[in-house]
């Protein structure tokens, strides 16, 4: 039997919030004197951080700052990374263990998978009185109880209280919460404690009757309705983008006229990750963050970030398909390339084959920066800290910033180039690279990126520096405490 009490904050679907709710329970229970860890068995997603012993899910991240923690790989021990055509880099204790399609996974990896969930959650147990366990996605998939690592093992072996999450903004919240506990296997509905609703607008008392039927029909109390506010935290998945081939623009909600700000674009690369990045800038007033359709015209862009990518090569020929790598070669604004971003801008990419789904050796780069990279098996993971010596986009920007590389391959210049990041990455007075992710988090190269986008633009706009970031976790507990009855968690 588990030492520690563990809550599982399961779904009835992705992106219902789960997230959100389990951070802000990490907070409450850290300000309230418990000593307490995240813990996601498995996770899939492809915005990863790096940890001392490996790169984990972003949510476990957050969720370990939430519970002032040091995030750790025994947080989320199984890591799958889409990277295209069905399969995934399978991430075990933070390190990566082989490329597997869906179905070698379960046929291959999957006493492995539950053989470290199991150990890492024994060993977080031991060290701590409560686990905020997150599940994933839905945990009515009756195709996969037999082998649901997230939800129902996790139920099962943590011998967890569940907490089940559901999204009213998307309709139909009622037959998704009663369809999901008729098709739990017994011994799991009999684990769930209650059911929260989220991303509620308007009059709760318009909820009443409904909450009254689901509560007779099921014998399940609705511990909370939280209202549709997002507290901040960053996003675990591309579900959260707009699908490829659409536009949309984030960052509009701040007060600033759109003619005043300055736009971002961001193209919505097929495999896109880490595109967190991104959120700091959409964060600053005056800044809107635009992901476009690779065919998209850069005529509103007052600059452009390449975000990272799991599978760098095949974005690449994407890129230059679609016309892309025309339409940059003629913008004149700020260029900033991250990690996969940074590879695409060099002149070519060796042992392409590598990352990519082809069978080519070598492909040529977009040619903004004199720099090539070489792929290699081997793979970097870990939390850096950089002096930045700012130039090109960056200009301005000095002092030492934070942040971390999970990438594959090695980029060395070709030719005379300035290295802004100790003797790291590339920059000319236009174009910048580098494998740093968060680099935006920071706020002297985030003000900087800034300023000289509105320099560049000709706008009249005052930047309004935003230091307000670190609350979010802060925002989600007051989220739970304020609209969740927490007595039934036992969180008093």
């Amino acid at each position: 039997m588990p030492d520690a009490r563990t809550i599982l904050v399961a779904g009835t679907a992705s992106h219902v919030g789960k997230s959100t709710v389990a951070a802000g329970l990490c907070r409450v229970l850290a300000d309230r004197g418990r000593s307490v860890a995240p813990y996601k068995a498995q996770n899939m997603s492809t915005n990863a951080r790096a940890t001392p012993g490996g790169e984990i899910g972003v949510s476990q991240y957050v969720q370990a700052r939430a519970a002032r923690v040091p995030p750790e790989t025994d947080h989320n021990p199984v890591l799958l990374k889409p990277r295209g055509d069905g399969e995934s880099q399978l991430v075990v204790d933070g390190e990566a263990v082989a490329d597997v399609p869906a179905g070698q996974y379960y046929d291959r990896y999957w006493d492995d998978a539950l053989g470290a969930a199991r150990a890492a959650h024994r060993r977080l147990a031991a060290d701590h009185d409560v686990i905020v366990a997150e599940g994933a996605g839905s945990i009515a998939e009756i195709n996969l109880h037999d082998r649901d690592l997230a939800n129902v093992e996790t139920a099962r072996f943590a011998d967890a209280d569940v907490l089940l999450v559901a999204d009213i903004e998307r309709g139909g919240v009622f037959a998704s919460l009663v369809g999901t506990l008729e098709l739990l296997p017994t011994d799991i509905r009999d684990r769930v404690v209650g059911a929260v609703i989220t991303k509620f607008r308007g009059d709760r008392s318009l909820l009443a009757p409904g909450l009254d039927a689901f509560e007779d029909r099921t014998g399940v109390p609705v511990l909370g309705v939280l209202p549709h506010d997002d507290p901040g935290l960053p996003e675990e998945d591309s579900v959260a983008l707009p699908p490829v081939g659409q536009q949309a623009i984030e960052g509009t909600d701040d007060g600033v006229a759109d003619a005043e700000a300055v736009t971002v674009a961001v193209p919505r690369l097929p495999h896109i990750s880490n595109f967190t990045d991104l959120q700091p800038l959409a964060a600053t007033p005056g800044v809107r963050v635009a992901y476009l359709p690779l065919s998209a015209s850069l005529t509103d862009a007052d600059a452009v970030v390449l975000p990272g990518s799991k599978n760098t090569v095949d974005d690449l020929l994407a890129l230059r398909e679609a016309g892309f790598d025309t339409a940059l070669s003629a913008f004149d604004g700020p260029i900033v390339g991250l990690c996969g971003g940074y590879q695409m801008l060099g002149d070519r990419i060796h042992n392409a084959d590598i990352e990519g789904t082809g069978d080519s050796e070598t492909v040529e780069g977009l040619g903004l920066l004199p720099v090539e990279t070489t792929f290699s098996p081997e793979k970097t993971v870990e939390r850096v800290t950089r002096r930045l010596d700012g130039v090109g986009p960056l200009a301005g920007a000095t002092g030492v910033v934070e942040g971390y590389e999970i990438h594959m391959g090695q980029t060395t210049p070709t030719a005379d180039v300035s290295r802004p990041f100790d003797s790291t990455g590339a920059a000319t007075d236009t174009v910048l690279g580098t494998y740093l992710h968060d680099i935006f988090a920071n706020d002297e190269p985030r003000v900087a990126f800034v300023k000289n986008t509105i320099e560049t633009a000709g706008t009249e706009y005052q930047l309004e520096l935003d230091c307000d970031r670190d609350n979010a976790y802060d925002r989600a507990a007051a989220l739970v405490v304020d609209h969740v009855d927490l007595g039934p968690l036992g969180i008093d």
